[in-house]
């Protein structure tokens, strides 16, 4: 008898701990979901550039999903046109009611240990159209704190924008 309540004790911990195992890992995309969101991005701009990049600043029609979110800069100026992510101008120093990372020069972009993310964004841009670089760097997750965790985004020129989606690791 106390072996059979033992092994469902044992059972039912492992079972909770699954579950919130599976719990943490459906709150954060992966890779490959980034992967698909900038697909989108790259169809929604080349279908209405205007309605795409308002709804990826708006976080709307699929384009903010738990911590994956589109950007956007010009391919001439490397200004910021489009910033899905609702927290980001907050991690760069502003406020995200004013969120003055529109209109910013990306190519001044540096994460937490000074590395130029935003120049690496913006020379993956310049390659042929449909070409995706990955650009690994730090930066805040959106709902968290303040703290830098380690980013890839995929990059690619569409038109004469820079897109891109990352997932964190």
């Amino acid at each position: 008898m106390i072996h059979r309540l033992m092994i469902g004790a044992v059972s039912a911990a492992a079972l909770t701990l699954s579950a919130a195992a599976l719990a943490r890992e459906d709150q954060f995309g992966t890779a490959q979901e980034a992967r698909a969101m900038l697909d989108k991005v790259v169809a929604a701009v080349k279908a209405d550039k205007t309605k795409a990049l308002d709804m990826f600043n708006k976080g709307e029609g699929g384009f903010l999903d738990r911590d994956l979110y589109p950007f956007c800069f010009n391919i001439s100026d490397a200004k910021i046109v489009a910033v899905g992510n609702p927290n980001a101008s907050q991690y760069l120093g502003g406020s995200v009611a004013l969120n003055p990372i529109l209109g910013e020069d990306g190519k001044t972009l540096r994460d937490a240990e000074g590395k130029k993310y935003g120049l690496e964004m913006y020379t993956a841009a310049q390659k042929p159209e449909g070409e995706i670089t990955e650009v690994s760097y730090l930066f805040p997750r959106p709902g968290a704190d303040a703290t830098p965790v380690g980013k890839v985004s995929f990059v690619t020129k569409v038109g004469d924008l820079g897109c891109g989606v990352g997932y964190y690791k």
